[in-house]
């Protein structure tokens, strides 16, 4: 129903969206040191301001709640139906950009480039003019959709937070910060932090310090140690036959008796860490099998070795390996390490299952690692997280999605988070395509518009399939 006039609605207005989406993508909107009436800076709240004055200008109710999140109502009169939660912030603009500067968006070719053009201000104004597409062809609803725009969803998503202290999520919430056709289980997560302290040992030789890791969510592609006291024909030996298993390539680089190794891996993303190859572990693998003197250190070094093993990237040696059909593998990466003289800190990122919790998950890993001498600092983890796959939302958006785009409609199961993770019918649609590679996050990000408008019409068929 409406199909024909929604089609053509959006080929009258193509221009003018990506008018619009172009307006917001100018507005530099990374996250920046908070001022009066500003908590993420003056970049995220001229974009806020930005959006707002646009839904305004189309009709719709707007809404600020202290500069975290801005609203625009359909109709706030109606009862609560449907929120599309959508966001403003972006990611930092990065190096590396080609087809022109991250906040100059280009239209080139069909493809609209620009930070922020995909993720996530192209599908916010999609959703917009959904809306506004609905509300300009007449067409009746009696229950309201809403607009919710964020402005930090890109660290630590605390604007959502923020709005849900306040208000009630609807009965149903999709978020165009995903991909096609519907993100309906996206696994839990055990971010492990631990820790050891042991007497300093000054027996040669010895392991004076290991430090590796950029952030916990990333597999480490590089990892540092210094050692004393080994010779270095024996370590270019050992370093070799360790490449060999395990695929690391090791950098020496020798002064007198000190020596310092760089472990060279593949870095990826913790979510999927089979992508990668982890050099924490491969660097642990080499230090196991040098011949450095028995002292604490180095008994705990190998305790930790043991529990997260190279290529162990399923939690196997911890225990807590486990799979459903619904959300796959659970999967592990040791991602932060530091070692000293007396002491050890280490982190590591689990997505868990739907099966997974904190009896099969959080209780095993902190038992395992007691039992080696390990503290594990967590008392808690995030749970996975579940839409019924057959339920009336989720089958309309399956089905809305095969009508517009003729592809087959079908559930995702993912291993990171989106803004609906905690919202007890919140699911991710679109709007990244299958096959398309918006290089989200990287350089020369881009948004195609056919499929931005594609998305667009969407929104509006389902905003008239589950309001009206």
């Amino acid at each position: 129903m409406y199909r024909e006039e929604i089609e053509a609605y959006m080929k009258a207005h193509t221009q003018e969206m990506v008018e619009d989406i172009c307006e917001l993508c100018r507005i530099n909107s990374e996250k920046m040191p908070a001022e009066e009436d500003m908590p993420f800076g003056p970049g995220a709240a001229e974009c806020l301001d930005a959006a707002l004055d646009m839904a305004e200008g189309y009709g719709f109710e707007v809404q600020d709640y202290d500069g975290y999140v801005g609203c625009a109502d359909f109709d706030s009169t109606l009862p609560k139906q449907l929120d599309i939660l959508a966001h403003l912030d972006v990611v930092p603009a990065g190096e590396g950009w080609q087809e022109t500067e991250p906040f100059q968006p280009l239209l080139k070719d069909g493809a609209l480039y620009g930070r922020g053009t995909a993720d996530d201000k192209g599908p916010a104004v999609a959703a917009l003019y959904a809306m506004r597409a609905v509300k300009e062809l007449g067409i009746p609803l009696k229950k309201n959709v809403r607009l919710i725009m964020g402005t930090d969803e890109e660290c630590g998503s605390s604007d959502i937070r923020h709005y849900y202290a306040v208000e009630k999520e609807a009965p149903m919430t999709f978020s165009p910060d995903g991909q096609y056709p519907v993100v309906n289980v996206e696994k839990g997560r055990l971010e492990g932090h631990f820790t050891a302290r042991f007497e300093a040992s000054q027996a040669l030789p010895k392991l004076v310090r290991l430090e590796a890791g950029t952030k916990v969510n990333v597999v480490p592609g590089k990892a540092k140690a210094v050692v004393e006291g080994v010779g270095f024909s024996l370590l270019e030996k050992t370093a070799a036959t360790v490449k060999e298993e395990t695929g690391i390539e090791f950098e020496l680089v020798s002064k007198e008796s000190i020596c310092e190794i760089t472990a060279v891996g593949a870095g990826a993303h913790a979510a999927r860490p089979q992508e990668g190859n982890n050099a924490i572990t491969g660097l642990l693998t080499l230090l196991c099998r040098l011949p450095l003197a028995a002292c604490p250190q180095l008994e705990c070094l190998k305790k930790v070795a043991d529990l997260m093993p190279h290529g162990d990237v399923n939690g196997k040696a911890l225990g807590v390996a486990m799979e459903d059909e619904v959300s796959g593998l659970l999967t592990l990466a040791f991602s932060m390490l530091t070692v000293d003289e007396s002491g050890l800190d280490g982190q590591f990122d689990s997505r868990v299952p739907v099966c997974g919790n904190e009896e099969n998950m959080l209780k095993v890993v902190r038992e395992k690692m007691a039992a080696k001498g390990l503290t594990l600092h967590n008392d808690s983890m995030i749970p996975p997280h579940m839409v019924d796959g057959d339920s009336l939302f989720v089958k309309t958006l399956l089905r809305v999605y095969e009508d517009y785009t003729g592809r087959e409609g079908k559930c995702l199961a993912i291993g990171g988070g989106t803004y609906v993770h905690n919202l007890k019918n919140g699911v991710a649609f679109g709007a990244s395509m299958p096959d398309t590679d918006n290089r989200m996050h990287g350089a020369d990000e881009f948004a195609i518009v056919e499929e931005l408008v594609t998305s667009a019409k969407m929104f509006a068929q389902v905003i008239v399939d589950l309001c009206s």
